[in-house]
């Protein structure tokens, strides 16, 4: 049975975790927090140590939005090669998906954290290193069922791709133009065409 404490820490979660990825960590005051949640500062506290740990909840909450999505989408072939193409796919319409939650709370928030948080930096930084660990695993498997060319370096083209990918998000943020990601995505299928594929 969930506990009237768990419901309301969800409840702050839920809802402070938009305002940290829009604002950033030393930007969200302790006055937006209770105000967006409409609970006193005791309340807040009962629930969680500090700022900071309400601050990771919030950024596991946010990644687990956004990853969760991929996952279910990646289950939608066994093929490695495809897989790949699923990925790309996926981000296409990444734009809308992230729009309402202020943004990519990977590129806010490592960019916030970077000046501001070096531990919530630290998490980020893991974060984009599962990323790139999961993508080097799918062209392994490639490689092993001979779908993906055995002379490329999987880590290499996981890190190029996560950072097409990412740099695609960021301009498409900057610029508040889907052009950008739909545009590397197209470039990302070319190169899983040209360079990856047996």
């Amino acid at each position: 049975m969930i506990t009237k404490a768990a419901i309301t820490s969800q409840y702050i979660i839920e809802t402070v975790a938009p305002i940290f990825n829009k604002n950033g960590y030393a930007a969200t005051s302790l006055s937006d927090i209770t105000k967006a949640t409409g609970l006193t500062k005791g309340a807040i506290y009962g629930n969680f140590k500090n700022k900071e740990e309400l601050a990771y909840a919030a950024f596991k909450y946010m990644v687990n939005t956004i990853m969760k999505p991929l996952t279910d989408h990646l289950s939608l072939s066994d093929s490695p090669l495809q897989k790949l193409f699923l990925i790309t796919d996926f981000y296409r319409n990444y734009y809308p998906l992230t729009l309402p939650l202020g943004g990519c709370p990977v590129i806010n928030i490592g960019v916030d954290a970077n000046h501001s948080n070096s531990l919530l930096l630290k998490k980020v930084r893991n974060l984009i290193q599962r990323i790139q660990d999961q993508l080097c695993s799918i062209i392994e498997s490639g490689i092993e069922a001979h779908e993906i060319s055995s002379e490329i370096n999987a880590m290499q083209y996981a890190k190029r791709i996560d950072t097409m990918i990412q740099g695609a998000i960021f301009m498409a943020y900057t610029m508040d133009d889907e052009f950008y990601i739909k545009d590397t995505m197209n470039q990302i299928d070319q190169m899983i065409h040209n360079e990856l594929k047996v």
